[in-house]
C-alpha cells in the first residue's frame, strides 16, 4: 500500500488523484492521506509565503507518515531537503496564466482602465502592471474556488490565476483569456505535477518513477535553474517557460518588479545537453538591479 499525502483543498485532491489514479493503473493499491499546511489555515487575507504549501508535507514524508506526496512544481521552495526526492514529473498541463472576470468574453486588451484585478502573486502583479499600466492589483489570497467565489461576491474585478488549476477543477469555460507568455511569463514550473517521495524508499522510488515524463522533468527543471540563479525564491517576480520543439530547447525568460518597472524579457534556444548553462546565465542577468 502506498501512502500519498495530499492537501485537503479540492484542486489538490483532483490532483492527486490523477497521481494515484495511474499508480493503481499499474497494479499499485493506494491511500490518500489528508496532511493540514500552512498554507491551508493561514488567515485569508494573508499571502502565502516560500513552502507554505509543501513544508508540512514534506515533514509527514520524513516522518514515515506517508510515501509520497504530490505538489504544484511552482510552489516546491528551491532549497529541498536532501532525504527527499522529485521522482517524477508526470504531466504538465497548460502553463499559461489566465483572465478571468465575472461576466466572461473579455481579454486583458479589453478591460476598462481602473478595472480591480484579484492575484496573490508579486510576479503577476508585475507583468500585468507592465502591459496595463492604467489597471488595479489587489491582493486576493485563498484557494481556486475561494478566489472565485470573491471574483462572483464584486471583491474585484476579475482574476489573474494558472490556467491549468481552473482546467482541473473543470472549470475551463470560466477563463476568458489565456494570456501570452510574452505580455504574463508563466511561474517557473506552471502547470507541472511534481511528486516527491524519501531519497531512502526504494518501493516508493521504483513505483513513482515510473510516471516521470523526461521531458516535463527537463523544462521544469531548466525553468527551476533559471529562478535559483536570479537570487529569487517562488514568489519571485520572475518567469520562465522552457518548451522542447524538434530537438531543441527554446526558453522564454523574464523579470519585472510587483509595480510592473523595469520589464526585461528574453527568448534564447540551446540543445537538451546545454539547458542548465544557459538557464543558469540568463537567470543571472535577469537579477534584480
Amino acid at each position: 500500500m502506498l501512502r500519498l499525502g495530499t492537501r485537503g483543498s479540492r484542486l489538490a485532491l483532483v490532483q492527486s488523484e490523477l497521481v494515484a489514479d495511474r499508480l493503481r493503473r499499474a497494479g499499485h493499491e493506494v491511500e490518500l492521506v489528508p496532511v493540514v499546511t500552512a498554507g491551508d489555515v493561514r488567515p485569508v487575507d494573508t499571502a502565502p509565503g516560500e513552502g507554505m504549501f509543501v513544508g508540512e508535507l514534506a515533514a509527514a514524508l520524513l516522518a514515515g507518515e506517508v510515501d509520497l506526496a504530490v505538489h504544484s512544481a511552482k510552489d516546491l521552495p528551491l532549497e529541498q531537503d536532501p532525504r527527499l526526492v522529485v521522482a517524477a514529473y508526470p504531466e504538465r498541463a497548460d502553463a499559461r496564466d489566465a483572465l478571468v472576470t465575472r461576466d466572461g468574453g473579455a481579454t486583458l486588451g479589453t478591460l476598462p482602465a481602473g478595472f480591480l484585478i484579484g492575484t496573490d502573486s508579486p510576479r503577476r502583479a508585475g507583468f500585468l502592471l507592465a502591459a496595463r499600466p492604467d489597471l488595479r492589483v489587489g491582493s486576493l489570497h485563498g484557494n481556486v474556488d475561494t478566489r472565485l467565489r470573491r471574483l462572483d461576491e464584486g471583491q474585484v474585478d476579475a482574476l489573474l490565476i494558472a490556467a491549468a488549476g481552473v482546467e482541473r477543477l473543470g472549470l475551463a469555460g470560466r477563463i476568458d483569456e489565456r494570456l501570452d507568455v510574452e505580455v504574463v511569463a508563466p511561474a517557473p514550473g506552471q502547470g507541472a505535477l511534481a511528486v516527491q517521495v524519501r531519497a531512502d524508499s526504494a518501493a516508493a522510488l521504483a513505483a513513482v518513477g515510473r510516471l516521470d515524463d523526461p521531458e516535463v522533468r527537463l523544462t521544469v527543471e531548466t525553468e527551476r535553474r533559471l529562478l535559483g540563479a536570479t537570487g529569487g525564491g517562488c514568489r519571485a517576480p520572475v518567469g520562465a517557460l522552457a518548451e522542447l520543439r524538434e530537438g531543441t530547447l527554446h526558453l522564454l525568460a523574464a523579470a519585472v518588479t510587483p509595480e510592473g518597472l523595469d520589464l526585461r524579457l528574453v527568448r534564447l534556444e540551446t540543445s537538451p545537453e546545454g539547458a542548465a548553462e544557459l538557464a543558469w546565465s540568463v537567470g543571472r542577468k535577469l537579477r534584480p538591479r
